[in-house]
């Protein structure tokens, strides 16, 4: 045992090890991301682009929440070591534990960026005068940067949901190259969507989860520093 085991850790140690350690987590992490989001994915790539189904549409995303902060929780904790793997058992925990307090954000995030698109598609219909607009877009930026940040809290650490909301609204001031970051990934997500399908979107989860986490890295060390013990 004694010899066997340095070259374990010696093989589990090496850049290789560490490449393919990584390479096999995002494919565990995809296809975990994959199966719990099935139930609104598969809806919501049969929808129409019809502006008449964003309230559908924000409903198919309820389970996006949740599978992304138990990605974001197996891609922090995931281990160097090539031979002692287990993303899936560190995805599910994570969902288990952060599925309460991601919902208590997640859901109002959606209906809130569900009125203001539903408000922006039919702004006629609803009486909603021209200079409304602007206020509108920045509400809903704001949501959903806002959002990412909440979930990105809610997954590394454990806090109050207002704490949670507080600190994820203080960062989008406090780290501007996180907010940008963010913005930018979420531009690109939206591009994605717009030009291919939803269905793209979602076989390219866990890389996308995983540039936030790294986008999210300056804020995540400042949370750990100055308001953890």
């Amino acid at each position: 045992m004694s010899a066997t085991s340095p070259a374990r850790r010696q093989f589990g140690d090496g850049p290789l090890s560490r490449a393919a350690a990584r390479i096999h987590t995002l494919l565990v992490v995809e296809l975990l991301l994959l199966l719990t989001t099935l139930p609104g994915l598969v809806p919501l790539v049969l929808l129409g682009r019809d502006a008449s189904n964003l309230p559908l549409a924000a409903a198919c995303l309820l389970p996006v929440g949740p599978a992304v902060a138990a990605a974001l929780y197996a891609l922090r904790h995931q281990r160097p070591d090539l031979t002692d793997l287990r993303p899936a058992a560190v995805f599910w925990r994570g969902y288990r534990a952060n599925l309460p307090g991601v919902l208590r954000i997640w859901v109002p995030a959606l209906l809130w960026l569900a009125v203001v698109a539903v408000n922006l598609a039919h702004r006629a219909a609803a009486g909603v005068p021209s200079w409304w607009v602007a206020p509108l877009v920045l509400v809903g930026v704001a949501v959903a940067l806002g959002s990412a940040n909440a979930l990105v809290i809610t997954a590394l650490f454990t806090f109050r949901t207002r704490d949670v909301l507080r600190l994820a609204l203080h960062f989008l001031v406090r780290t501007p190259g996180v907010t940008l970051g963010t913005a930018a990934l979420l531009a690109a997500a939206a591009g994605i969507t717009a030009v291919a399908s939803d269905a793209v979107l979602a076989l390219l989860g866990s890389v996308l989860v995983l540039a936030l986490l790294h986008i999210a890295e300056p804020m995540v060390d400042t949370i750990r520093k100055d308001f953890t013990a």
